[in-house]
């Protein structure tokens, strides 16, 4: 085998690994961003249901209210 193919091979191993724990680290900063996000967006959903509810219980107890006093 020519001198070239030996450093070759040993090197483009190197790359090759190297590539690979860059695409794994970008792979795994993209995961944690969507996972981040999807959390953002639940708490979000979770503080309108909140407020949607106390709403809805402030207009039924002005309702209730209302029929008690007629």
């Amino acid at each position: 085998m020519p001198v070239w193919m030996k450093a070759a091979g040993k090197w483009g191993g190197i790359f090759v690994v190297i590539a690979l724990l860059i695409s794994l680290l970008k792979t795994i900063i993209s995961f944690i961003a969507f996972l981040t996000g999807a959390i953002k967006l639940l708490i979000i959903l979770a503080f309108v249901t909140m407020l949607i509810a106390i709403g809805y219980m402030v207009l039924k107890g002005f309702a209730e209210a209302r029929r008690k006093k007629e």
